[in-house]
């Protein structure tokens, strides 16, 4: 099981509490399609619903990692694919 993080408005619009969890490949690609088809209510809240390509204001992390701009159908880290570590979906901020 992969394990996920979400920003506080999307476990709020999932109706989840705490880390969610799927199986997938260790991709991004395939951990964010288990996500939405597990929790349709995020559908084109993290990837936009027609090309699939992250959302402007939306980061991925793991293990330290910025995988914002890598391939998403990349394999994510060792400690992920193990659910030792999370993907995180986290919401940028931007402004001054």
């Amino acid at each position: 099981m992969i394990r996920v993080l979400l920003p506080a408005h999307l476990k709020a619009l999932a109706k989840v509490d705490g880390e969610v969890q799927v199986d997938a490949e260790p991709t991004v690609d395939a951990v964010l399609t288990a996500v939405e088809e597990r929790y349709p209510a995020l559908g084109g809240t993290i990837r936009d619903r027609g090309t699939g390509k992250r959302r402007s204001y939306v980061r991925y992390y793991a293990c330290e990692q910025d995988l914002s701009h890598e391939p998403t159908d990349q394999p994510l880290p060792d400690e992920v694919a193990a659910g030792k570590e999370p993907l995180i979906v986290l919401g940028a901020m931007s402004g001054g």
